[in-house]
């Protein structure tokens, strides 16, 4: 064989090597694929961007009072006093209080509730349940729910930082009477009772204790 065969041997070879590793690292095209697309979606238009206004109305607290009013300026203050307080957290904390030791007064389970009782609502606590115990009566009742929860003022000693909060709740419950013999004498276990209150709620704001004392219960 001559030479000019022999090369032409060796180069067919080589070609068969590169065209065998080349379809090991690309793969095969198998079957009909459409070619990609070019993303033809219209571009967005750099609008003007969002400005922040800093300074505006901190709704959390125009939502419940007018921003200029003695209870907005108050609560503002308090915030300023303790950047994590925050109005309606406030409110739903309150809510569940009311419901708690309202059910907690009915049942005369004083201890759990004591926590979040001024020192004189605790004791005029201790006074009515131990006069209904004196009479032999108990209480039946079942809480139905919250129906409102207002803010209607709040104040904040400059000096003490005392806050105040009072708010007004509207309740639906079923509350029974019962005298020694166990008859119903006030009430019914079924006729639903819708009870209002107004409630004054205090405690120094920048405090470590979190918790708010009930100190009025003018219903």
């Amino acid at each position: 064989m001559n030479s000019p065969m022999i090369q032409l041997l060796v180069l067919a070879g080589i070609a068969v090597f590169l065209i065998l590793r080349l379809k090991n690292v690309l793969g095969t095209r198998e079957g009909f694929e459409k070619p990609p697309v070019a993303d033809q979606r219209p571009e967005r238009s750099a609008g003007p961007a969002l400005e922040v206004i800093e300074g505006g109305p901190d709704l959390d607290i125009t939502d419940h009072v007018d921003a200029d009013s003695d209870a907005g300026k108050a609560l503002a203050e308090m915030k300023r006093i303790e950047p994590s307080f925050g109005v309606n957290d406030f409110l739903g904390g309150a809510k569940g209080a009311y419901e708690m030791i309202v059910m907690g007064y009915e049942h005369g389970n004083l201890a759990e509730i004591q926590p979040f009782l001024s020192e004189d609502i605790y004791d005029s606590f201790v006074d009515g349940v131990a006069a209904r115990e004196d009479k032999g009566l108990t209480i039946e009742a079942n809480f139905i729910g919250v129906r409102e929860t207002t803010l209607v003022d709040a104040t904040l000693d400059p000096d003490t930082k005392e806050a105040e909060m009072t708010l007004r709740f509207g309740a639906e419950l079923t509350s029974a009477v019962r005298d020694k013999g166990g008859d119903i004498v006030e009430g019914s276990t079924t006729e639903i009772k819708r009870q209002k209150d107004t409630w004054v709620f205090a405690r120094i704001m920048g405090s470590d204790d979190p918790n708010w004392l009930l100190v009025s219960t003018d219903g």
